[in-house]
């Protein structure tokens, strides 16, 4: 690789790090494997920077390289995880204690998406996609991220876990009165 593309890439890793490890760390539910993730989907890009960077969206092409490396990532070996339906009690919950409660039955009930629903849960909700950019960083139609949406976030309506730490059944937005979307 040529100095002017390694300091492109090196810029584009700086600038992009953070980003991708959270990415990574919604789509594993696991901070070490998250850093591991995106390590190796830079990895994959550094090889192919010249490719990658003469793209519309570099951003996107990695973003895809990460998704893949995820989907590779479970088809190599399924790793049983042992989720509990409810954090452990705790002596008092002020609000900080119910945020962390909350974060981890989200987390736990993303895990539980299979994952092409889950890549496409955090990256509509989360990375604030379109459904027109999540097609094209999962290589497939914008109906079918519409449809793994959907049935994605009808599992996490019925995971017990958020039900629990929410406070009941978790509503959509049309049930709750609140539109939304794009």
């Amino acid at each position: 690789m040529q100095a002017k593309q390694e300091a492109e890439f090196h810029e584009f890793v700086r600038a992009r790090w953070s980003h991708l490890v959270r990415s990574a760390y919604l789509l594993t539910g696991d901070v070490h494997h998250a850093e591991d993730l995106a390590q190796t989907a830079l990895a994959k890009a550094y090889r192919s920077w010249r490719r990658v960077s003469r793209s519309d969206s570099p951003e996107a092409y990695v973003r895809r390289i990460l998704v893949n490396c995820n989907s590779d990532r479970f088809r190599k070996r399924r790793v049983a995880e042992a989720l509990t339906e409810a954090p452990p009690e705790v002596a008092g919950r002020d609000e900080a204690v119910s945020w962390a409660d909350e974060r981890s039955a989200l987390l736990a009930a993303l895990a539980g998406l299979p994952p092409k629903q889950r890549a496409v849960i955090v990256m509509r909700y989360w990375e604030d996609l379109s459904e027109g950019e999540v097609a094209e960083v999962l290589g497939c139609s914008p109906g079918t991220v519409k449809s793994q949406a959907s049935k994605g976030l009808a599992k996490l309506r019925t995971y017990p876990g958020l039900a629990q730490v929410m406070g009941g059944p978790v509503r959509s937005c049309a049930s709750s009165g609140q539109g939304g979307g794009r």
